[in-house]
């Protein structure tokens, strides 16, 4: 530049990029130069020539300049250009040497390609139609800063003009296509850690929360905050969310989750959950995440009414040491028939061809029409739960009803599926018949379905020699110590809670340790009911943890990209013209 203008060194442009010759200071140099000499080169066909066969241009032949064609003819060309009669825009477009030679852009033929690709979009941004767009460009391999200058205009009816929004538009696509291999390997990088920092931060969540599902805990001050509410519920009106609930009912039940927050493990599962937030918010996003209290943090809003909820039930019975679902339909009943315990085998073997399986179906219900009450049991059963036959309600019922002739088992089987919620064989009449005779029978798991079903119409009276017959200790003790259905008697309740803690029931174990608290057993077994599903929320909070995060775009990233335009000659808020004329990256 220094050779074509001399007086360019007087410049202070000149001075910053001889101190610190930077791709912005080079790129400031090259602009100001140009405007200051601008008379010298504003006949179109000088400024052509001059771009053409500068020193430092890469020829093609005779010149540098190419366009839509393979080879361009200068002579034509400046003759076109004498006799166009519009705005012709000139842009100059650099890169920095480093960048240049590691992407790339260091020769000719790359710029021509880029160009090419997005010669209609560049024509659009003009507002020049693309048949009637006319450009030719040279590219000079000047020192630290490779560079290409770009003429072009309309050839048609279409003056075209080109706004800053049009600018910022072929900045935008020309730097993003430049950088974007560079800035996807980036990407990927970064979604590589990304993806670790979640793994992690799930698999530490996981363990945390299973530890507080798993635990037991005091917390007199929850228990009585958590009676307050109850009280307070029963007078609220409208619905009993936490969302439709009064200021000062909501106020309640948020302190509630901060007390409970207090707990060491849900402390420790919360600053854990907040510790990896913040890092994996790090990464994407320049906005500092805010630590608020438990009660506040939108992704754990589920606790609210998890309190609310646990409060309206206290008063209420609650059935936390027996899983019914597992354990109260035993296969060893089927001991009982030979041939049904080897067909269970196979039916039940996920290694068997499907065929060999389906033979087996059709085999238990030859055994069954022989009037095989285990076999009626067992076809009872695959007609309610599948897979093997379509689940058909009406047809388990049939079933059932012929081993219960026989069978307590069957007696109680056939009691839950009357008190099932399918409309086809909902009986509960019936279902409390079949349940009361199998509990006759001596069947523990029926005595105590039975009790609760008494229990659900608030009979206590009715309930309690079922809960007897089924030994259900726990419930026993706790029915002893409230008083409330049934005369308070402290020694059947820690009789009753003895014997349910020798047989490894924890809440059991917790009544006794508190046996002289003045908070109720509901209470007490509410806060550590409210523990556990705290620690599920936690759980399910883990699980789904990045399923938002890919939405956001790395800051460390967009300060990179922005350092690369601001280099290439943008403006820092990416928005103001450069250069003269049309643009300067």
């Amino acid at each position: 530049m220094t050779k074509d203008f001399s007086d360019a060194k007087k410049l202070p442009e000149y001075s910053s990029y001889r101190d610190a010759p930077t791709k912005a200071n080079a790129s400031a140099f090259i602009t100001r130069t140009l405007e200051d000499n601008w008379p010298d080169v504003q006949q179109r066909d000088i400024y052509a020539e001059y771009i053409a066969t500068r020193p430092r241009v890469e020829r093609v032949g005779s010149h540098g300049l190419f366009g839509d064609e393979d080879y361009v003819d200068l002579k034509k060309m400046t003759s076109e250009l004498q006799a166009c009669e519009k705005n012709v825009w000139t842009h100059i477009i650099s890169l920095k040497r480093e960048d240049a030679a590691r992407l790339g852009y260091d020769n000719a033929r790359t710029w021509r390609n880029l160009l090419l690709t997005h010669r209609n979009d560049i024509a659009a941004a003009m507002n020049i139609p693309p048949n009637e767009f006319r450009w030719y460009a040279a590219f000079h391999d000047e020192g630290d800063h490779p560079h290409v200058h770009m003429m072009a205009w309309s050839a048609g009816d279409a003056p075209g003009y080109l706004s800053p929004v049009g600018i910022q538009k072929i900045k935008s696509m020309l730097t993003n296509d430049i950088f974007r291999q560079e800035m996807l390997h980036v990407y990927e990088q970064k979604s590589q850690s990304r993806d670790e920092l979640v793994a992690e931060a799930r698999c530490a969540m996981l363990e945390l929360a299973d530890q507080m599902k798993r635990g037991v805990c005091e917390h007199p001050e929850a228990e009585q905050m958590l009676l307050s509410l109850s009280r307070e519920l029963k007078n609220a009106k409208g619905k009993k969310q936490y969302g439709y609930l009064s200021k000062s009912v909501k106020k309640q039940v948020d302190e509630i989750v901060d007390q409970m927050a207090r707990l060491p493990s849900v402390q420790k599962c919360y600053e854990k959950w907040l510790e990896l937030q913040h890092e994996v918010n790090e990464f994407y996003s320049d906005k500092p995440m805010e630590r608020v209290p438990l009660s506040q943090q939108k992704e754990f809003r589920a606790i609210r009414n998890t309190i609310v909820q646990a409060a309206l039930r206290l008063g209420h019975l609650t059935f936390e040491d027996r899983d019914m679902e597992r354990y109260d339909e035993p296969d060893d009943i089927l001991q009982g028939s030979e041939t049904c315990g080897r067909i269970l085998s196979v039916l039940r073997d996920d290694s068997f061809p499907l065929g060999l399986r389906d033979e087996g179906v059709e085999r238990l219900h030859a055994q069954a029409e022989r009037n095989d009450s285990y076999a009626q049991l067992l076809l009872g059963r695959l007609y309610r739960d599948g897979p093997l036959v379509t689940p058909d309600w009406v047809e388990a019922r049939y079933w059932f009803e012929q081993a219960a002739q026989t069978l307590p088992d069957a007696q109680y089987a056939l009691g839950k599926l009357l008190l099932a919620d399918d409309v086809e064989a909902h009986d509960r009449e019936q279902g409390i018949r079949w349940l009361t005779r199998a509990a006759e029978s001596g069947h523990e798991f029926a005595a105590y379905r039975l009790a609760k079903e008494f229990l659900k119409d608030g009979n206590v009276t009715g309930a309690l020699p079922w809960l007897i017959a089924s030994a259900e200790a726990d419930l026993l003790g706790k029915l002893y110590w409230e008083g409330e259905d049934i005369p308070q008697d402290m020694g059947q309740a820690v009789y009753w809670l003895t014997q349910a803690a020798e047989q490894g029931h924890a809440h059991a174990q917790i009544l006794l340790e508190r046996q002289d608290s003045p908070s109720l057993p509901s209470a007490i077994l509410a806060v550590n009911s409210l523990l556990h599903s705290i620690g599920r929320i936690f759980q399910d909070n883990a699980r789904t943890m990045d399923s938002t995060q890919g939405q956001h775009t790395d800051r460390k990233l967009r300060r990179r990209i922005q350092e690369k335009k601001i280099a290439m000659g943008h403006k820092p808020d990416d928005h103001e013209e450069q250069g003269w004329g049309g643009m300067s990256m």
